[in-house]
């Protein structure tokens, strides 16, 4: 159940969405990103209470939201740009070459782009896009499946969960009602321990499904640096290029 609403703090209008959860018990959460201010409430929470919440947090939301609105400069793909690998930057080499598609391959952490000859250069540019996000999408699908598979006996539920690659532009992950876990493909621009972050925290979801306390314990038993490695992913998801 998703709903849009507004408060005023001091000459400012924040607006924000809202989507109600039978799911969710007790807790609020706000998010902030390039595509606004999102409060995850409980089913049943009063309209007054939601606001009196976000004008609480006006200072909070208002920072992070000039931070969202500062995205990086839109990747051209040529000679010599980076694009982000296991949190590192790393340089690309992109050739003419006799190749049906643009093909990437990452060698010697360095990404060799090869591009078909003669594309013109709209074409081309979106052909190199849509190419690095297969090439992410197929190594997410790998580690992420191994990821599960690693923290399983510890934090796993009854029958193990399908692990699926999405693309979701306002989240890293999520777990669904029958346990089913998907994961953003962008996950693979980040640091290795913020990738183990999102699957912990995701995994800890088939044991809570709300963002409860009890929650928050299973993820810091599992990771006691939690709070530290969330906030190095919000940091991180705002310098993301794609």
């Amino acid at each position: 159940m998703t709903e849009r609403d507004s408060v005023r703090y001091g000459d400012t209008t924040i607006e924000y969405e809202v989507r109600r959860s039978r799911r969710r018990r007790k807790t609020v959460e706000i998010t902030v990103d390039g595509g606004g201010v999102r409060v995850a409430a409980p089913h049943r929470t009063p309209v007054a209470e939601l606001r009196a919440i976000v004008r609480k947090r006006a200072l909070w939301i208002l920072r992070h939201a000039a931070e969202a609105t500062a995205a990086p400069a839109p990747v051209r793909f040529v000679d010599d740009e980076t694009m982000p690998y296991l949190g590192r930057n790393l340089r690309m080499t992109v050739t003419p070459a006799d190749v049906p598609c643009v093909e990437v391959r990452l060698h010697r952490w360095r990404f060799r782009v090869a591009v078909p000859r003669g594309a013109d250069s709209d074409a081309r540019h979106e052909a190199i896009r849509c190419a690095f996000v297969r090439w992410y999408r197929e190594r997410a699908a790998w580690r992420l499946t191994a990821g599960v598979e690693r923290w399983w006996p510890r934090l796993g539920r009854g029958e193990r969960s399908r692990v699926l690659i999405r693309d979701q532009r306002r989240r890293w992950g999520s777990c669904s009602h029958d346990g089913t876990l998907r994961f953003n493909w962008r996950v693979m621009m980040l640091a290795p321990e913020l990738i183990e972050y999102i699957l912990v925290h995701e995994l800890s979801h088939l044991t809570h499904g709300d963002h409860s306390a009890g929650f928050w314990g299973v993820v810091a038993a599992a990771m006691p640096d939690v709070q530290e490695r969330r906030k190095r992913l919000r940091d991180a998801g705002r310098r993301l290029p794609l």
